[in-house]
């Protein structure tokens, strides 16, 4: 079967499967494969339970007209949501960094929905299958997509940008992450670059945070033509300002022209959020939303899943931002403490993950910043932190040894940050706080 011809059969049934314990009725279900599981042996249970194609990739499984049998499962779903991408006439915003990824995006479809029939990626499907899936879930009735790309490797951007092709894009920052993948913090650099070669190759628009001197360098060596910019400095397009943090973010902003500043009171902490904002404030300008409805679409944004949100428990408030966690998020975050307007301060670290050969010195230093803050306590966790004790802080082996301390002896009347990879299982220490 041709990728038109199934085409043809997912422009009437336009929903995508790929696990039996949630069939969609009348739904294609593609077997994927992965290290630990051959979606190919579950084929038959996806069709008992509703869907009405299954794409396999072993002829053994394909027993009737209902399995569509080809090469390779992945690169089939990849090929499809291509071809619909190519039907689709629509803006499409890439975006990609190393912090801040899912915030922003959420940011701008706060801000885009005020006018337009908006599609963002959920969640955090922003991989070789989650891009995928996420055309695939893109309909006629959309005017405008949003799409998140994550990579930890070389090609991995430039890849799904063959697949998404955005029209336009931003990366929110390049930082220390998945050093194992990158090699270096240059090749973080040419990895979240391929965006812009995109962009470049395919004259599309670029929002570009112009006070990231990393940022303007990789847009300077590629010579994008359309470019918006936004950020703290008066030769930006959108300029803005923190006002205040404590802990949660009043921001001013006003075009480069205007002589009016606009305040948005957000439901975001962490000052590192400001330019999140403001690159959703310069998109939504960009594509003609009235000042009042892109203060009102931030204003309305409230965070979920561990990302820099305010949690208020009996005794404490927590900045829980324990979803990821590495080098640059972590100088982020201790930045963010360090201005926040709190009596009580006291910071919670874990291990951060990925770090290759650079792990040990990566520790030291997040262990530096974090001792040059003034706070109440400091608490690191993990092991890779703690072959770094000293007798200014505390230092914790596991997660249920700090957890153990904690409860031996609380924290009270305190604004709190908890930071650390998400393998850390830091929700553990919400129970004692």
């Amino acid at each position: 079967m041709t990728i038109e011809q199934l085409y043809s059969l997912y422009k009437v049934h336009q929903t995508v499967s790929t696990d039996t314990r949630n069939i969609t009725p009348d739904s294609i279900f593609f077997a994927l494969k992965g290290e630990r599981f051959n979606a190919n042996e579950f084929a038959a249970q996806a069709l008992e339970s509703g869907a009405k194609w299954a794409v396999v990739d072993e002829a053994k499984y394909a027993t009737d007209e209902r399995y569509i049998l080809v090469e390779d499962v992945l690169t089939t779903l990849q090929d499809l949501a291509r071809y619909h991408r190519g039907q689709l006439n629509i803006p499409f915003i890439g975006i990609t960094g190393t912090n801040g990824k899912t915030t922003t995006k959420e940011l701008l479809y706060a801000v885009l929905s005020q006018r337009f029939k908006t599609y963002a990626t959920k969640g955090n499907l922003n991989n070789h299958i989650g891009v995928p899936l996420t055309l695939l879930s893109i309909d006629d009735s959309v005017e405008l997509a949003v799409i998140e790309m994550g990579a930890n490797h070389q090609q991995e951007i430039a890849f799904l940008c063959n697949i998404a092709a955005p029209t336009h894009g931003l990366i929110t920052n390049v930082g220390k992450a998945h050093l194992e993948g990158f090699g270096s913090f240059e090749g973080v650099k040419k990895a979240k670059g391929e965006l812009y070669d995109y962009l470049h190759t395919h004259d599309g628009v670029l929002f570009l945070q112009g006070d990231n001197e990393h940022l303007r360098e990789m847009e300077m060596q590629r010579g994008i033509s359309k470019v918006v910019r936004y950020g703290f400095s008066s030769t930006n397009n959108i300029v803005g300002q923190l006002k205040y943090a404590n802990p949660l973010l009043s921001v001013s902003w006003k075009t480069r022209e205007s002589t009016t500043d606009h305040l948005i009171q957000t439901q975001l902490t962490g000052s590192y959020n400001t330019e999140n904002i403001l690159a959703a404030i310069a998109v939504g300008h960009f594509f003609g939303i009235d000042d009042h409805h892109i203060n009102q679409g931030i204003e309305a944004y409230a965070p979920s899943n561990n990302r820099s949100q305010i949690t208020k428990t009996i005794h404490n408030t927590i900045i829980a931002d324990y979803y990821n966690a590495n080098v640059s998020s972590m100088e982020a975050a201790l930045a963010n403490m360090a201005v926040i307007e709190a009596d009580h301060k006291v910071i919670v670290l874990g291990d951060m993950f990925e770090l290759g050969d650079d792990a040990a010195k990566e520790h030291q230093y997040v262990v530096n910043k974090a001792l040059a803050i003034d706070a109440d306590r400091t608490i690191f966790v993990g092991e890779a932190f703690y072959a770094h004790q000293n007798a200014n802080a505390e230092f914790y082996e596991s997660t249920d040894s700090a957890k153990e301390a904690l409860r031996e002896r609380p924290v009270i009347n305190s604004t709190i940050l908890l930071k650390a990879s998400r393998g850390m299982a830091f929700e553990k220490l919400m129970e004692v706080l």
